[in-house]
């Protein structure tokens, strides 16, 4: 008798591993797309969202099992980055955040790492995050409160030392970071903190 709630189909198929395969080929197709450019803008993605606006709170619970807080890192630049173990543009990436984020911690850059990686991946999680110099949690659901569901990665979103969102990443063209692109949107935020002093 089919109660509707086993997890094993009649042919021996894993339901929710076929489930949480298909959701990681279509992210992993939306990510190939947006990475060439091929996605429209973002319907509905945070559509709270506006640059020069308090950014959103957000909490990363940690591999580690802390719980960090947007709104705890006020008088920082915070970088919030959507990734997953999976997704190239964003193994390409994430050494890169890494090494800046490490090179400008001292001036009061933060970033902190969503994985949407399924529990069952948390061992590869981990051997990522263990090359990185930020902490890195898992998401736990696509969606990410006011920043909206997360359809796309890698995908970025930076908060100034006010608590104001000042990119958005739904927003940006080429959304992975590179070296001049983190420092044309970045290096101006951390320098405007030190001018204030």
């Amino acid at each position: 008798m089919n109660t509707g709630l086993e997890r094993v189909a009649a042919d021996g198929t894993d339901i929710r591993a076929a489930r949480r395969n298909m959701r990681r080929a279509v992210l992993r197709a939306l990510c190939v797309a947006a990475g060439a450019g091929l996605l429209p803008g973002p319907a509905r993605a945070g559509a709270r969202l506006a640059v020069g606006k308090p950014a959103p709170a957000l909490s990363l619970h940690t591999l580690d099992g802390r719980d960090i807080s947007t709104a705890s890192l006020l008088g920082q630049v915070v970088i919030l980055t959507f990734w997953a173990s999976w997704c190239e543009p964003c193994r390409d990436e994430l050494p890169l955040l890494s090494r800046f984020a490490e090179r400008h911690a001292r001036n009061g850059l933060q970033v902190l790492g969503f994985s949407l990686d399924d529990p069952t991946e948390l061992p590869t999680v981990r051997r990522i995050a263990a090359g990185l110099s930020f902490p890195v949690g898992l998401l736990g659901s696509p969606w990410a409160g006011d920043y909206g569901r997360i359809w796309r990665l890698p995908v970025n979103f930076t908060i100034d030392r006010n608590g104001l969102l000042a990119d958005d990443g739904w927003h940006d063209e080429t959304p992975t970071w590179t070296e001049a692109r983190l420092e044309r949107v970045i290096l101006p935020l951390l320098d405007a903190g030190r001018s204030a002093k």
